[in-house]
């Protein structure tokens, strides 16, 4: 018998008792492990800067191979590999019956229909376009999506085997069978066909999409990842959700150990019960009760329905060995609570309780209960022993966590947390709407099962647009089906993707959402917790409700994709013993392996064990994405496989002495991986690892008198941090708060050069820097993430340009005449005339009529696009077609859009108030909803103005202040001078120390100095910096001699100064100046509206009030309030208080008047017109409908 492959080497016999018998000790520990000082000193011997330069090239081949986004594709990529077929197995066969009415019977015996889905298959998005009269299928790419406003889709067809059969009786023996009847199908119609099912959402550069493997590409900034819905990107957010592959022990209300999985009748709980002062036995107020198939049944008698013969054996099975009297009490008890249920250990006794327990819940199974234990109790494990075994353990793990020697679990810890993505969202969403499909499939046949009607093709009653329409609906609205309570929705899966400039939309990319039902109080949910460490980014995080919820991947972290290498015989090879089969597997002091969460075998060696599968691991073997864990306090090997855990590339330190015989040759990540220098490190398997901070670390580790031993080493210190946090210069020098805000809002807010496609794009609304420009200092992230063998980059690197939004300015710290105080900046007119953070924004109108070859109802009005002369704007710049030319000026009220119906009404778009700019592009198109519409874009230039917001990359947010002409300005000896002057009042309360840093290197850098790195927690000194800008001629702490502008005199004070990344945001002052005179009301409270767009008012609210009668202004107060808001007159009668109204009346005479009338009083004397406030009368009238009259008194003014 041959061995398998992954027994090729150092293997003497399969023998079970011989299996590490022919190893060589030394050929185990070969990696290293002989000699760990030996080890050291080669790593010595290559030196410091070689190794950390190694450390940079094996990041740089990471990024290469992974990317930001690998974990977005792959979940995708897995899901159309194994996921989709895995979803339409899960139906298994689909049996319809008639509906057995017997009015529709016909001469026949009653039909029967079965459904059975096959093989999935997925084509690449394409559509039919004609060309030369002649129809072509042709390529369906993510821009066509996006200008069409279309759903990037490929079709699903599935292979669908459809019966029509009649049952026919042919026996009945339930003594042998258990079955009443025995029936055989007679087939009516047999057919195997091609269905399409419906069509799934294509991610952008997945195996699926064409853009993996086009040459032309749409944008060079675009890596994919995201979906195009109706012509919006939409990304989903990672879920964080608990493991559902361990037990889950728990001391709140009350010790619980719970067996989770998603499909509700799988779940089994064991708690610890207390007992009613009335049904205490012996004292003892506990006992052991089991949850399963919603009944609760005692501990006992479910083992001995799973065949267990004696009390001895239970004990045996649980396996407790501490001679603890409480827990002995709580055995004691639960025997005497199973004792309730009399001869429940003779035969079928207990196996008919557990099934008399069962049956009384609102909602039993309806198979037998031998059916029910093999297919809902621990259904991965087949043979009773095995699941009474585990059950025995479950108990053992519940009673050593309540007496104190087991820890219970922290749901905030990763190690219990999984990341759900694209693969197992889409997986979970789509088994909802085929199980929809099949539905409403059940009732259309069931119908022509009935009548009698002739059978049509299974396609007519599969209803594709179910599938199609519905993950779609969840993709537009974001609602997603929930983890386990299948009639409930999530929100927050899906957002739209942000386009403000490339940094935002990886930051989108990265994210990961912890769902909590409340936000207010979620306990130690919102804290960074120890597994964060090298995962999740441990600063960037919004503010707000959401802090702490809503996570940042760490840059170098990965998601596994779930492992389909089967792994047990490969166990059983390295010294695992099998769980036995009808018997029950003694432990005798060996340990218990578990894959998966599921108790797969016992070990006797577990050291050499797990030595060996990460020798195996580290040599290819197995997959690199294995977490192997020896837990030596509770006696277990857990192995992890599955999907969703964040793992993170560390430096193996035995093996990096590897790098010496590869110097010289070029290397891939893999082949790293391959070769054991780097391995990936989950977060269980971490916990048993000894890391150095750096390579400058682990060469100083086996100094001194407490020498460590190190066994991984981290890549870079930098890695822990998120891409946003990762790319700020002396970020460790920061307050967090300062490098939080940069992080998670203006840099997500700085206005760059988002794509490199503008020309094939209509977006809302986006912004263009005129002159962007990459920060002259740099960081170990933004070179690892460069594109190599650039010419004119810095060693043939060029650091990833598109990651900074902004431009380098000279800035001065300093006062100026007090137009940059609390955080204002002073800029140079000059500087602006010249281009400086001068901007591009363009926004899109989008308008839409219906086809005119799409059926429409008679009543509705037909509306096409078309000039005509319209009342709610000018059309002087519209075309006969309706559309604007290219260039023209448009102005607030103008119509964009010009639309008309047949009957003349007007339809068209008009410019809101405050939106202006010049026509660049007019897009005319068609989408497959059977509407033609039109997009038109406006462009605007706009340089910054007073009250325009900027940043440094430090959080150093200010506004524009004041503009100062550039001979006005103080100048240095060499004449520079300063872009921006901000106040030094803003560092000492900020704590921001790396902006001056930054100035200082960066003025180093300009004036040609070599040291260019500000890397996180791996900086150089400030004396480096300062030795750097003496040699340079520059004063040591950046100070310059300054010479007033105005006077041409020296300057007193020195004043600190050079070259800072400073970024222009989106917030500007002509997007939210406000003002109004008179202006459009509501029309029911005659108060002015609230959309500064319409037109409308600033509120004044209570608090506003509140200080103007603080400054008694009361007549400011009354001007506001009243005059300027809703001010109204009112008649009201001074002898019954109530109000006159203003009637026409008939008076002696024949004549008729129109004037104030008192009805209650029934006269027209002493009635007074007073002000009054329109709301207050609004009140008032809404009072009296509700029977409720107002009286009011007045006096004289």
């Amino acid at each position: 018998m041959d061995s398998p492959d992954f027994m090729e080497e150092d293997v003497g016999t399969s023998s079970r008792n011989e299996k590490f018998e022919n190893f060589d000790i030394d050929d185990l520990f070969e990696d290293g492990d002989d000699d760990g000082g030996e080890n050291m000193q080669k790593l010595k011997e290559i030196g410091e800067v070689n190794l950390n330069n190694f450390c940079r090239k094996a990041a740089t081949q990471f990024f290469n191979e992974y990317g930001l986004i690998s974990h977005q594709i792959n979940s995708y990529n897995d899901f159309i590999s194994n996921g989709l077929q895995r979803v339409f197995d899960s139906f298994g066969e689909i049996l319809i019956e008639p509906g057995y009415d017997p009015s529709k019977r016909g001469d026949g015996e009653w039909r029967h229909a079965s459904v059975r889905f096959g093989k999935v298959t997925v084509e690449k998005p394409t559509f039919w376009a004609e060309s030369d009269s002649e129809k072509k299928e042709r390529k369906f790419l993510p821009r066509d999506a996006r200008l069409q406003n279309m759903t990037y889709a490929a079709r699903i067809k599935v292979e669908v085997t459809f019966q029509v059969y009649t049952p026919k009786l042919i026996g009945s023996d339930k003594f042998k069978t258990g079955k009443d009847k025995i029936l055989e199908k007679v087939i009516q119609n047999n057919e195997t066909e091609e269905v399409v099912i419906g069509s799934l959402p294509v991610m952008v550069k997945s195996d699926l999409c064409w853009m993996k493997t086009d040459e032309k590409v749409d944008c060079d900034f675009d890596q994919g990842g995201y979906f195009v819905i109706k012509g919006a990107e939409k990304v989903f957010i990672a879920q964080e959700q608990i493991c559902m592959k361990r037990l889950w022990l728990v001391s709140s209300p009350t010790w619980t150990v719970a067996y989770k999985s998603e499909v509700k009748r799988h779940r089994l709980i064991v708690r610890i019960a207390g007992l009613s002062r009335g049904e205490e036995i012996k004292g003892e107020k506990k006992v052991l009760m089991v949850y399963f198939l919603s009944t609760e049944v005692p501990l006992w008698v479910l083992f001995f329905a799973l065949g267990v013969r004696s009390d001895k054996e239970v004990v045996d099975l649980i396996d407790y060995d501490n001679n603890d009297p409480n827990v002995v009490n709580i055995l004691f008890a639960s025997i005497q609570e199973a004792e309730k249920f009399e001869g429940f250990r003779r035969g079928r006794k207990a196996l008919e309780f557990v099934d008399e327990s069962i049956h009384k819940t609102q909602f039993p199974p309806t198979e037998r209960m031998e059916e029910c234990i093999s297919k809902y109790l621990f259904p991965t494990l087949e043979h009773p022993t095995q699941k009474a075994q585990f059950l025995g353990y479950m108990v053992k793990c519940l009673l050593l966590a309540s007496t104190g020697h087991r820890k219970s679990d922290n749901r905030d810890s990763f190690r219990n947390k999984r990341l759900e993505l694209a693969g197992e969202l889409l997986e979970r969403e789509l088994k909802a709407h085929i199980s929809n499909t099949q539905k409403r499939m059940k009732k259309t046949l069931q119908k022509s099962l009935d009548d009698g009607r002739p059978i049509q093709p299974v396609a007519f009653y599969l209803d594709p647009s179910v599938v199609t329409n519905g993950l779609s609906r969840a993709f537009s609205t974001g609602a997603w089906c929930h983890p386990w309570r299948k009639m409930e929705r999530v929100s927050g899966v899906v957002a739209n993707l942000g386009r403000t400039n490339p940094l935002q939309t990886m930051i989108d990319l990265r994210r990961t959402r912890q769902q909590v039902l409340y936000t207010g109080k979620v306990g130690d949910a919102r804290y960074p917790h120890p597994s964060h460490w090298g995962r999740v980014c441990f600063l960037s995080t919004p503010d707000g409700e959401n802090c702490g919820l809503v996570k940042n991947l760490s840059i170098t972290g990965v998601v596994s994709t779930n492992i389909t290498t089967p792994l047990i015989d490969k166990l059983t090879y390295y010294g695992m013993d099998r769980l036995a089969e009808g018997t029950y597997t003694r432990l005798d002091g060996n340990e218990k392996v578990f894959l998966n969460g599921e108790w797969v075998g016992v070990c006797e060696t577990p050291h050499l064990l797990v030595r060996k599968l990460r020798r195996m691991r580290r040599k290819g073997r197995l997959p690199h994405q294995v977490e192997i864990k020896r837990d030596e306090q509770q006696k277990e090997v857990r192995i992890f496989t599955d999907a969703g855990r964040i793992l993170r590339p560390l430096i193996v330190v035995e093996n990096l002495a590897k790098i010496i015989s590869s110097k010289g040759e070029t290397y891939t990540f893999q082949s790293l991986l391959d070769d054991g220098i780097i391995e990936f490190i989950g977060t269980e398997e971490e916990e048993d690892c000894s890391t150095a901070w750096s390579i400058k670390k682990l060469l100083r580790s086996g100094d001194g008198m407490h020498a460590v031993k190190y066994t991984h080493c981290e890549l870079d210190m930098s890695f822990l941090l998120g891409l946003s946090c990762g790319i700020v210069p002396f970020a460790n020098h920061d307050h967090a708060r300062r490098v939080l805000y940069q992080s998670q809002k203006h840099c997500q807010q700085a206005i760059g050069f988002s794509t490199t496609n503008p020309n094939i794009r209509v977006d809302t609304l986006s912004h263009k820097l005129f002159y962007p420009q990459r920060p002259l200092f740099r960081t170990t992230t933004s070179d690892c993430l460069g594109k190599p063998w650039y010419p004119l980059g810095h060693n043939g690197v060029l650091p990833r340009p598109e990651f900074f939004n902004g431009q380098n300015c000279i800035v001065a710290v300093n006062v100026h005449m007090g137009y940059n105080q609390e955080d204002s900046l002073v800029m140079n007119q000059a500087s602006l005339q010249r281009g400086m953070f001068r901007t591009e924004h363009i926004r899109s109108y989008k308008a839409e009529v219906d086809n005119k070859e799409e059926k429409r109802r008679k009543s509705d009005d037909p509306v096409h696009f078309g000039k005509i002369q319209s009342k709610i704007g000018r059309v002087d710049s519209l075309d006969d077609d309706g559309f604007p030319s290219i260039g023209a000026d448009l102005q607030s009220g103008d119509i964009v859009v010009g639309k008309c119906g047949e009957s003349g009404a007007d339809y068209s778009i008009k410019l809101k108030h405050t939106e202006r700019g010049k026509v660049q592009k007019v897009v005319l198109s068609a989408n497959d909803e059977g509407k033609n519409f039109a997009v038109v874009s406006l462009r605007q230039v706009r340089s910054p103005t007073l009250g325009d917001k900027f940043s440094s990359m430090h959080g150093q947010k200010g506004v524009l202040g004041f503009l100062e002409a550039q001979e006005n300005f103080p100048f240095t000896i060499q004449g520079i001078v300063p872009d921006v002057v901000i106040n030094p009042h803003a560092f000492p309360s900020r704590q921001t120390p790396g902006q001056l840093l930054e100035a200082a290197l960066a003025k180093g850098i300009a004036s040609g100095g070599t040291m260019r790195y500000a890397t996180p927690f791996s900086t150089v000194s400030a004396e480096s910096i300062t030795d750097q800008l003496h040699r340079a001629g520059f004063s040591r702490w950046g100070n310059e001699r300054l010479y007033n502008g105005r006077t041409g005199e020296m300057v007193n004070s020195l004043v600190f100064m050079g070259p800072t990344f400073y970024q222009r945001l989106i917030h500007m002052a002509e997007d939210k100046v406000k003002f109004r005179n008179t202006g459009p009301v509501h029309p029911l409270t005659r108060q002015p509206v609230a959309d500064r767009k319409r037109f409308g008012g600033i509120k004044f609210g209570e608090m506003e009030r509140d200080c103007l009668i603080a400054h008694g202004a009361s007549a400011n107060l009354y001007e506001r309030l009243y005059t300027l808001s809703d001010s109204s007159q009112l008649h009201i009668c001074q002898n019954c208080k109530n109000i006159a109204n203003v009637i026409q009346r008939s008076v002696p005479g024949g004549r008729k008047v129109r004037g104030p009338y008192c009805r209650i009083c029934e006269s027209v004397d002493d009635i007074v017109k007073v002000n009054i406030p329109y709301g207050a009368k609004l009140l008032s009238q809404e009072l009296f409908s509700m029977g409720i009259s107002l009286k009011f008194d007045t006096r004289l003014c």
